[in-house]
């Protein structure tokens, strides 16, 4: 698990295809690796990696392609910046969210405009993963834990302040680009404790819906 308060940014700095999956080298700049031994999670651009390796500098995580499937790590190459945290431990200020590492669906920067010393960003999500977004509950863009100042449909806005930007790969953000989202876990759950008994059929995997809602005393 992690915070989704970002440690440092590092980059991609080699990638090896692996059999169908690929092994990439992270470089992670001025995040301190002295309590990170073989087999510890980090997050890098919010997908929970394991380090198999630990050259000194970084270090080489297995990427399945499971995780390229279904996150922009297909995009990834040498010199692609990463926001990167460690795994919290039962001391970490939880500054942020929960956060699991699992990417929930692939957005896109719809549009980037400064807003006094902020600068405020527009990102469509996909359609499957809008009933989760909630206006002024969390979301994860890229490992970073944020606000959602409002929704409008699959799209939400974020505010973000000076800090954030300087300190992440915010600051890159442009109209198109490509960002992991991780929609808040509780919210996860919540739909599919709400199933019931239903959860174990097939047929139920399509979540709530507003018919199922009504019929158990949700909505009149």
């Amino acid at each position: 698990m992690f915070t989704g308060i970002i440690e440092a940014v590092g980059k991609v700095v080699a990638t090896q295809p692996k059999g169908g999956d690929l092994r990439v080298r992270i470089h992670t700049a001025g995040m301190d690796l002295a309590d990170v031994k073989l087999g510890d999670s980090i997050a890098v651009n919010g997908v929970c990696l394991t380090a198999v390796e630990l050259p000194g500098d970084g270090f080489w995580a297995d990427v399945s392609g499971e995780t390229l499937a279904r996150t922009k790590f297909s995009e990834l190459k040498p010199g692609w910046p990463c926001n990167l945290e460690k795994a919290l431990t039962p001391t970490t200020r939880l500054g942020g969210h929960l956060v699991s590492g699992h990417v929930d669906g692939v957005g896109t920067v719809v549009s980037r405009w400064d807003d006094g010393r902020s600068v405020r960003f527009t990102i469509k999500a996909p359609d499957e993963i809008a009933k989760y977004i909630a206006e002024k509950g969390s979301i994860c863009v890229d490992g970073i834990s944020l606000t959602v100042n409002r929704v409008n449909g699959a799209e939400f806005e974020l505010n973000i302040v000076p800090h954030t930007l300087a300190e992440t790969t915010l600051v890159t953000f442009q109209s198109g680009t490509r960002v992991n989202l991780e929609v808040d876990v509780i919210a996860r759950y919540l739909e599919r404790m709400l199933l019931g008994e239903r959860a174990a059929d097939p047929e139920a995997a399509g979540g709530i819906t507003e018919s199922f809602l009504a019929e158990h005393g949700f909505m009149r």
